[in-house]
């Protein structure tokens, strides 16, 4: 997976492993195309461009697998805002 971003499917997220801890774009499984539900990231990794790091890995899976997504996190609503090359994943 793109910068070291990992599909977990047992925990519904995808996650970017930071020493002891993990940040994570959390999804709702059973439904196509999946819905984006939230963002975490450990406030000792904050303002450090992590969670633009997983957005961008769980984007462009999305892109590779043809799949779309729903977003309900606020993140990630402002991510896609941002950069404009995912707004056609984004379904809804």
């Amino acid at each position: 997976m793109l910068d070291g971003v990992i599909h977990n499917p047992a925990m519904r997220r995808w996650e970017l492993p930071l020493g002891d801890m993990v940040a994570a774009i959390y999804y709702r499984a059973d439904e196509d195309p999946v819905t984006l539900t939230h963002t975490e990231v450990p406030n000792e990794y904050s303002g450090q461009g992590i969670a633009s790091r997983l957005a961008r890995a769980v984007f462009e899976e999305l892109r590779s697998s043809g799949r779309r997504a729903i977003v309900k996190c606020p993140f990630l609503s402002a991510y896609v805002a941002k950069h404009r090359e995912y707004s056609d994943l984004v379904a809804g």
